[in-house]
C-alpha cells in the first residue's frame, strides 16, 4: 500500500498542511494514522477522499455540508435518500454557478469586442465605437471582420 506524507499530500492538492489537519479536526478526513515518529501517514483512501473534498469545496460546499455528506456516507444504505438530496441540491447550486459564469463570460466578451474596436479605431484614425453597439457580442464577434463599428 502506497503512503504519503503530509507534505506530499499538501503539494498534491495545493493545500497547506494546516488545512489537512483542520479537515481531520472537522471529521471529514478520518483515520489518519501516525508513524513511530508521530508524523501523519496518508493512504490512497485519504487521497480519494481529498479528491472528493476538493471537488465539493470547489462547488461551494461548506464544511458543515461535507460533514453531513460523510456522516450519511458512513451509513449509506439507511441514508441514501439524504445523500441523494444533498447531492441534488449541490448539483443545482453548480448549475446556478455555471449560468452566472456564462453571463459573466458574455459580458467579458462584449468588453473584448468593444475595446478591440477602440484599438482598431485608434490605429486607423476613425471614430470611436459606441458601447451600445456591443450588446450582442459573441465569440464570433471577436474577429475584426465582425466588428460592429465598421
Amino acid at each position: 500500500m502506497e503512503t504519503y506524507t503530509i507534505r506530499q499530500v499538501s503539494e498534491l492538492f495545493g493545500l497547506p498542511a494546516s488545512t489537512l489537519r483542520y479537515y481531520e479536526e472537522m471529521g471529514i478526513l478520518t483515520n489518519v494514522e501516525k508513524n513511530a515518529s508521530g508524523h501523519r501517514v496518508y493512504s490512497s483512501g485519504h487521497i480519494n477522499r481529498l479528491r472528493t473534498i476538493s471537488c465539493f469545496k470547489r462547488t461551494g460546499m461548506s464544511i458543515a455540508q461535507l460533514q453531513k455528506f460523510f456522516g450519511f456516507e458512513a451509513d449509506e444504505p439507511n441514508r441514501i435518500g439524504d445523500i441523494l438530496a444533498l447531492l441534488e441540491e449541490q448539483e443545482r447550486h453548480v448549475a446556478d454557478q455555471i449560468a452566472e459564469l456564462q453571463q459573466d463570460q458574455t459580458h467579458v466578451r462584449r468588453k473584448l469586442c468593444y475595446y478591440r474596436a477602440i484599438q482598431t479605431a485608434l490605429q486607423q484614425g476613425t471614430a470611436l465605437p459606441h458601447w451600445g453597439d456591443y450588446r450582442d457580442c459573441s465569440a464570433q464577434d471577436l474577429t475584426p471582420e465582425n466588428d460592429p463599428s465598421k
